[in-house]
């Protein structure tokens, strides 16, 4: 069922009315790290309900609780949850998305105030936090929705919605209340599917479907012994400094080639088959392309194929940073008392934070048993996610594919990102569902960076595609 030709004139035809919504949203500075800005978040829930309420949407909002920030004890911001159309014979969707956003400030290095939209009309960038995560997609299904209630045509399917405020801060509340609200009797009882529109295209040319995610798991070492930092004049090669220690542990973890040298870890992991492979090969990225983003000529290898999987299909450990040591400027001779390193795994099904932890927790003991050292070891795990990948041949993701070939002309990419969204695998646990990863914006985005972007053609053109995504699902047999 092809979306009709009035839907895609009127998306161009309210471009500027749509732009104005999307400016007025990021004027709210909806940051949900910052105690100071929980009402903003608030705020903004209650904007977004406005207007679906306006659409013709019914709502309510669900209270998830309180949470202790900056010494202070917060109420956390409400979960906007929604739903409209009821008919038994259509599919009916989940729609999530989330109104806060990342810190922002001008003197960050931003160019313009983060907190107000700038349309660039040379290159048609929408500058503004929170234009491309998430405000813009979730804005993308307003402009989908009020087609349909201005023109008082019903929707092609069935629609919920569930919108929060504290993605960018841990999505505290969040799996509590999906996992009530998927049993029987709760308010998602009937989803047939989900559709997320939370990151990016793998580049700023090829649109994309992601189908997994990688999960997560953070230590924080720490290596404690004499009883303050002492004076390396005095006291270097007479005591067991905790420093050389650390660092022995570190070196141990991840080898030059990316090799996690933890045993077990990357073993959990089978290999890639040839049908596999043959994905990674089809995507429209480069070798070039990952060392213009990285800043420098720096990738692993020269396959193309081997540095994608590394980036979305195999576990990665990356050394994130020690704390205690000098590093202020200067040559200072101190020996520290106590230092930490931190680091974390990024993992791929079949592994989980409860199967690997244990094996880094024993070889970091067992490594630092042979340094024969008299200082004291302390493994912190601080947190994890487990990771996540949908069956891409799944009729949700067939309706995706037909949806980008109507709106861009292309074949869409199938990716799976390399960062982490937990809530995508609650969706898929608490409700025994397909979930799709279906992007508006770009790789070039910048999303968490200074000068946040959308692209207005991805705006405008990614309205589209989520509008023709719900005709072509309701097309598409199960």
């Amino acid at each position: 069922m092809a979306a009709p030709s009035e839907f895609l004139q009127y998306i161009d035809d309210k471009a500027d009315a749509f732009i104005q919504r999307l400016a007025d949203a990021v004027g709210i500075p909806s940051i949900s790290g910052d105690a100071k800005r929980r009402g903003d978040v608030i705020k903004m829930a209650k904007w977004l309900n406005d207007q679906l309420t306006a659409l013709g949407v019914e709502t309510k909002f669900v209270d998830l609780g309180k949470q202790e920030l900056d010494g202070q004890i917060l109420d956390l911001p409400p979960a906007v949850l929604g739903k409209i159309g009821s008919d038994a014979a259509k599919k009916t969707v989940l729609i999530y998305g989330h109104f806060d956003v990342q810190p922002a400030l001008k003197s960050d290095g931003w160019n313009t105030d983060p907190f107000t939209l700038v349309v660039n009309k040379e290159d048609g960038q929408l500058v503004g936090r929170g234009s491309s995560d998430d405000k813009g997609p979730i804005l993308g299904w307003l402009n989908v929705l009020q087609y349909h209630h201005e023109n008082k045509r019903p929707l092609p399917v069935n629609i919920k919605f569930c919108f929060e405020g504290m993605e960018e801060s841990g999505s505290e509340g969040l799996d509590e209340l999906v996992e009530r609200e998927s049993k029987p009797g709760g308010y998602f009882e009937g989803v047939d599917c989900v559709c997320i529109s939370d990151n990016y295209w793998l580049n700023d040319r090829t649109p994309c479907l992601t189908y997994g995610l990688r999960g997560l798991t953070y230590f924080k070492v720490t290596v404690t012994g004499p009883g303050r930092d002492l004076h390396s004049g005095v006291f270097g090669r007479t005591v067991h400094e905790p420093m050389t220690d650390l660092i022995h542990l570190m070196g141990r973890l991840v080898d030059p080639t990316g090799k996690i040298l933890v045993p077990g870890v990357d073993e959990m992991v089978p290999p890639a088959d040839e049908e596999e492979k043959a994905i990674y090969k089809a995507l429209d990225y480069s070798i070039a392309d990952v060392q213009s983003a990285a800043g420098g000529e720096v990738a692993l290898s020269s396959d193309k194929v081997e540095v994608l999987m590394g980036r979305m299909r195999n576990p990665s450990l990356s050394l994130h940073g020690i704390e205690g040591a000098f590093s202020e400027p200067g040559a200072k001779t101190v020996i520290p008392a106590k230092v930490s390193g931190k680091f974390s795994i990024r993992l791929v099904p079949p592994q989980t934070p409860e199967a690997v932890d244990p094996l880094v927790i024993t070889y970091l003991k067992s490594e630092f048993a042979k340094l024969n050292s008299k200082n004291t070891l302390i493994i912190d795990n601080l947190h994890g996610g487990k990771p996540w990948v949908a069956d891409h041949k799944h009729w949700n993701f067939e309706a995706a594919k037909k949806a980008t070939r109507a709106v861009y002309k292309q074949e869409p990419d199938l990716t799976r990102e390399g960062g982490s969204i937990p809530v995508t695998l609650t969706f898929a646990e608490s409700l025994g569902v397909n979930v799709l990863l279906l992007p508006m914006g770009r790789g070039d985005d910048g999303a968490h960076s200074t000068n946040e972007k959308l692209d207005r053609s991805n705006f405008i053109e990614g309205s589209k595609l989520l509008g023709t995504y719900l005709y072509e699902l309701a097309a598409i047999a199960k």
